[in-house]
């Protein structure tokens, strides 16, 4: 067997060694002068030792540690021969035949350094299939590699070759390692603890050899103290309850599903049987914000008008009081618009959005057939980009786990390796299993849209008057494209998890960008039908987040000049898109927007200092932009490592504001909350608050070194297979799925209120 020494400078080395090709020479029992190179042959009893001295002096730039190789004849393991290494600050001792420490289910306390690897057998009992090798230390340093190595010769138990042969993870404080006996078809396998000479792999300091100068790193006190323990995995049914346990859980959300229109069928029947309830007039809406009359000072509101004018005198008895065919067609021109598509020419256009009181009517004046075709290409592109998206990704993750699977380097991936259950070639099938959950509510949400649709398709086909002019328009475009999303969040949040790094972090967060997008544009489409963005340039602004948080992620970390632009990026585009809410889309950005708004801000705040137009708007847009403005100082200031995330907190804070903005609105104007919003309201809050505890129980971090991110591991805690990670996808589906609910039925109490009766906000 061998065994490694390292003097320090100037090292006077003294051994019981090297059994091997020619005798030393002075008498038995005093130390023989012997040079490096050489191979030595003495026999010794239980009387008699043989003692060679080693004069080693370090020399700059030259290695600081020697290797010892002995063998010996004797086959004798009760009474073995004793190799001692003495130095000047050290002893370092084996035995020839080497025999093996077994590791039990208990606990086993040793200590490890540079010049002494241990390493010790392990035998999987009868019963067992899986384990988990558990390793700890109270100390951070001297960094360490666990290696788990099949029972073959030689033992790689060198700095430089412990990686070639087994899995391996380097350590500071703890480390863990699942072994499963389909693995090793001799069922027992070595256990070898290496302590490497330097600490900058575990996130310690450079050495300083790297910079050229003399490397003095070596320390004789360089041991480590560890303890080792290993017990059995879970057991195959384990993996089918937490399967059975996933499924369940989700599917009882199909069984409330069906609960819920249920009752709400046998509700539609027995109003149907007692004739349907009349539509209210709208009274009592709004009261605070009644349109100005004629008796309002002339000049004071451009293109106000009363409450009779801004329903045009319509009467909503029969589908026939609809508006003039012209206003129902549109161009493909106008299709190509980022904003709206009304065919009136810009003058009329001005005159409605520009009004102080807008109502629903007013901004939902286009033929119904042309918005939901322009609102379905939604749903149609975010099918086609989840496909050009998650396909690459899908071969990427598969060629991590492949190269994990290969080499054994278990660095590679940030998984909760104390949680981490393996199945078939993944890692951490428990990871990826909790976001069936995604995938499962995303695919719910699109049957309960389906079904909405279904319903409001009859009631236009039956000319219904309630669906034709009452209530809000019914467009399911963005909702489609949200349960899309959220079943696309599911499947790349499960890539991600295959092998969790630096380098694939974006796939967990990129549609998570998208659903608070859309989320955004479905609150503002509610009230402003004819005037949303169009899908082409909201998924480009997506394309652009996207790149931006690669680039984060690339540069983020300590280039100042990287967060100088973006933050400027990020203030001139809430500034742009206030602009564009505020004045309803009727502000063009060209090169003349700077002249205009230099004059607005002139008129409006220098000279007369008069009360913006447009109150409410105004409150939003300003708390918005405060929101925003204080994450740009923030990233600029702290840089966090974490960009994806810093990216994805400023999209849920803008979603939560304005919905927070939409539920107030809608309170203020006596609107009501029907039961089923108001519980999923609560849900929503309930689950988020739960979910976001989990989320913040951090198991690992890619943003430090491997070793340093097993530091967080934590044991499972749910059925003993799940981590608090999963229970975070658990809960963050859950709550996802409740929020796309609070934005599907908020507004159900309007749909037997007259169009020209709810306002715009």
């Amino acid at each position: 067997m061998a065994g490694g020494a390292a003097p320090a400078r100037g090292a006077l080395l003294s051994a019981l060694l090297w059994a091997a090709a020619a005798a030393a020479v002075g008498p038995e029992g005093s130390p023989a002068p012997s040079a490096f190179g050489r191979v030595y042959r003495g026999n010794v009893n239980i009387s008699a030792e043989r003692v060679y001295a080693f004069a080693y002096r370090s020399q700059p730039g030259q290695v600081d540690a020697v290797r010892v190789y002995v063998n010996s004849s004797s086959e004798n393991l009760q009474y073995p021969v004793l190799f001692v290494v003495r130095q000047q600050k050290g002893v370092l001792s084996w035995q020839v035949p080497l025999i093996f420490r077994g590791l039990t289910n208990k606990a086993f306390n040793f200590t490890a350094s540079p010049s002494q690897p241990q390493y010790f057998l392990y035998r999987f009992p009868q019963d067992v299939d899986s384990v988990i090798i558990k390793v700890a230390s109270d100390a951070v340093y001297p960094c360490s590699v666990v290696s788990v190595q099949d029972i073959v010769c030689p033992v790689y138990d060198l700095d430089h070759n412990v990686e070639f042969n087994g899995v391996y993870q380097s350590m500071t404080k703890q480390a863990a390692i699942t072994v499963q006996r389909k693995d090793f078809p001799g069922e027992q396998f070595f256990v070898v603890f290496v302590i490497k000479p330097e600490d900058y792999a575990c996130g310690g300091s450079v050495p300083s050899s790297v910079h050229g100068n003399v490397n003095r790193t070596w320390n004789l006190q360089r041991t480590k103290n560890l303890q080792v323990t290993i017990v059995p995995s879970v057991k195959k049914s384990v993996y089918v309850q937490a399967m059975f346990f996933s499924f369940l859980s989700f599917l009882s959300f199909y069984l409330g599903s069906v609960v819920v229109a249920f009752v709400h069928y046998i509700r539609v029947q027995r109003k149907a049987s007692a004739g349907r309830l009349c539509p209210e007039d709208g009274s009592g809406i709004m009261t605070s914000s009644q349109p100005i009359t004629a008796s309002t000072p002339e000049g004071s509101s451009y293109g106000a008008i009363d409450e009779s004018s801004s329903s045009g005198g319509r009467q909503f008895s029969s589908p026939e009081g609809r508006p003039r065919a012209g206003s129902d067609t549109d161009s493909s021109v106008e299709e190509e618009s980022d904003f709206d598509t009304m065919p009136e020419i810009e003058s009329d256009k001005n005159i409605i959005r520009t009004k102080v009181f807008l109502y629903l009517s007013d901004l939902s004046r286009k033929d119904r057939r042309i918005v939901s075709k322009k609102y379905k290409i939604y749903f149609w592109n975010i099918i086609t980009i989840a496909v050009f998206y998650a396909l690459p990704v899908i071969q990427l993750v598969i060629t991590y786990q492949t190269v994990v699977n290969v080499t054994g380097n278990q660095d590679i991936c940030y998984y909760n390796f104390l949680c981490a259950h393996p199945l078939g070639v993944l890692s951490a099938f428990n990871n990826i299993l909790s976001n069936a959950g995604h995938m499962l509510l995303g695919f719910l949400f699109l049957l309960i849209v389906l079904r909405r649709d279904i319903l409001h398709r009859r009631a236009m086909e039956m000319k219904d008057v309630y669906t034709l002019d009452y209530g809000i328009p019914k467009h399911f475009g963005l909702f489609y494209a949200m349960g899309i999303a959220l079943m696309m969040e599911g499947v790349l949040s499960a890539c991600y998890h295959v092998c969790p790094n630096y380098s694939n972090f974006q796939f967990d967060t990129s549609f998570m960008y998208m659903i608070a997008g859309l989320c955004m544009l479905k609150l503002y489409q509610t009230r402003h039908p004819d005037i949303n963005a169009s899908a082409y340039s909201a998924y480009a602004s997506f394309a652009v987040v996207i790149c931006l948080a690669v680039l984060g992620v690339v540069f983020g970390k300590n280039d100042i000049w990287f967060w100088v632009i973006f933050s400027i990026i990020h203030v001139l585009a809430s500034l742009a898109l206030s602009t564009q809410i505020y004045y309803m889309g009727r502000f063009k950005i060209d090169l003349g927007m700077f002249r205009r708004a230099v004059m607005v801000l002139y008129t409006d705040c220098i000279q007369r200092c008069s009360r913006p137009m447009y109150m409410d708007r105004m409150v939003l847009l300003i708390v918005g932009n405060l929101v925003n403005w204080s994450f740009a100082i923030f990233g600029l200031v702290y840089r966090p490592r974490d960009f994806a995330s810093y990216i994805l907190g400023i999209f849920i804070c803008n979603l939560l504001l304005y919905l927070a903005f939409y539920i107030i609105m809608k309170l203020r104007s006596s609107e009501k909350l029907l039961p089923i919003p108001m519980f999923c309201i609560v849900a929503t809050a309930v689950v988020w608050a739960a979910a976001l505890y989990f989320f913040f129980q951090t198991l690992s971090s890619w943003e430090e070194t491997p070793a340093e991110s097993r530091e967080k591991n934590r044991p499972c805690i749910l059925l003993g297979f799940f981590d608090d990670h999963d229970v975070w996808h658990f809960l963050s589906a859950a709550a996802l799925f409740f929020s796309f609910l609070v934005l599907l039925t908020l507004d159900d109490d309007l749909d037997v209120v007259r169009r020209d009766k709810i306002p715009v906000f």
